[in-house]
């Protein structure tokens, strides 16, 4: 009996002894593991421009605390998205209620003001969707932040700029294209999938025009959307912007496309064939640093089609949140870098640094302001 305990105990002492020795190996091998996989930044990392670096996708929202006639669905508001973004923005539901929705203009006026990189931010409106007389729907809408509050509160600060959003399908959206037009927007945005658009409607053409007229970029969702609760993504196809592209409109196809399909292919591989049909299409870069976006980034930077075509964006809150963080490339980047950029408060300086890290190039960077450079020239005639 005390023999077979003795051997029992033995096996268990040997078993213990491997199973710690296991874990130690394991152990040095999770701290290896990134040295032997690393594969470093997608790209050689450039110095930053010299010219001002602009962020030409920033989200601003509310629920018409202030009188901004901002509004949120009952299934946003709902939502634990709604928290995040409110954690994001750096406030809360009570917060906002009595400082108002202008309040979340004034951080973000703050913080880009604090940033060492970045010198302005287009603040983005956003319209709903309308019903068959062309007027706003309430309740087909997810999100409504005016473009008379959103213009309003950006001229109170120096370093935003106003990005109008105007339902092509209104009664009267020609009037206020031109109302915003005047107003110092330096863009037009777009969620097709949730605004209920169809870029391809031949009944736009008038609206295209219009763009044109005013020297208006369009900036478009592309790919798939899951920022709020629900979406018809087959509007963001980029296949359907072909009548505008093909009308001269300068187009912006938001995220490379990223994570969106139609007809069975990629919307990344159906926005990069369109890049060789017309000069007048560009993408973006904001979102791609994302949890759910990985690899879309390098797929950016290293796809032929998209060289000269991408410019900067955060698409803040969302680069506020957990979804963005340094250790999500550990074999991209090193240790001391991991460390210094998660210590950037600034969320604008750790989304700039993140990217240039990555390899994005100075010329990524300063694109922005060459594509709204007509708009920019013609805001500053307006003040002086």
């Amino acid at each position: 009996m005390a023999a077979a305990y003795s051997s029992c105990h033995s096996r268990w002492r040997r078993l213990l002894v491997w199973l710690l020795g296991g874990l130690a190996v394991s152990s040095l091998a999770l701290v290896g593991v990134g040295a032997l996989f690393f594969s470093g930044p997608y790209r050689t990392p450039t110095t930053l421009p010299r010219q001002p670096v602009i962020d030409l996708h920033v989200h601003t929202a509310g629920i018409g605390a202030g009188d901004s006639g901002c509004f949120i669905s009952r299934e946003l508001e709902r939502s634990w998205k709604f928290n995040l973004y409110l954690k994001a923005f750096g406030t809360t539901r009570e917060e906002l209620a009595a400082k108002g929705d202008a309040s979340l203009i004034g951080r973000i006026a703050a913080e880009v003001a604090g940033s060492t990189h970045v010198t302005h931010a287009v603040v983005l409106a956003m319209d709903g969707a309308v019903n068959a007389a062309g007027e706003l729907d309430r309740t087909a809408t997810e999100i409504h932040v005016p473009n008379e509050f959103v213009a309003r509160e950006v001229a109170r600060h120096t370093h935003l700029l106003f990005g109008a959003s105007v339902n092509p399908y209104r009664k009267d959206a020609l009037a206020r294209l031109d109302w915003c037009a005047t107003n110092g927007a330096v863009l037009v945005k777009w969620i097709p999938s949730l605004m209920h658009i169809d870029p391809a409607d031949e009944r736009l053409v008038p609206f295209y025009e219009r763009l044109k007229h005013h020297q208006l970029p369009l900036l478009t969702h592309a790919g798939q959307e899951r920022s709020f609760t629900h979406a018809d993504d087959r509007l963001a196809d980029p296949e359907r912007l072909r009548l505008p592209l093909r009308l001269g409109v300068t187009i912006i196809a938001a995220h490379i496309a990223s994570t969106g399909e139609n007809e069975g292919e990629r919307d990344t591989d159906r926005l990069a064939k369109l890049m060789a049909e017309f000069p007048n299409l560009y993408s973006e870069i904001s979102s791609l640093t994302q949890a759910n976006k990985l690899g879309y980034l390098k797929e950016a930077l290293t796809r032929p089609e998209f060289e000269g075509r991408l410019c900067y964006g955060s698409d803040f809150p969302l680069s506020n949140t957990a979804l963005v963080s340094p250790w999500l490339f550990r074999l991209n980047l090193t240790g001391e870098q991991l460390s210094r950029l998660s210590a950037l408060a600034n969320p604008w300086d750790r989304d700039v640094a993140l990217k240039q890290a990555l390899g994005v190039p100075d010329t990524v960077f300063a694109r922005t302001e060459t594509l709204l450079a007509p708009r920019l020239a013609n805001r500053q005639s307006r003040r002086e």
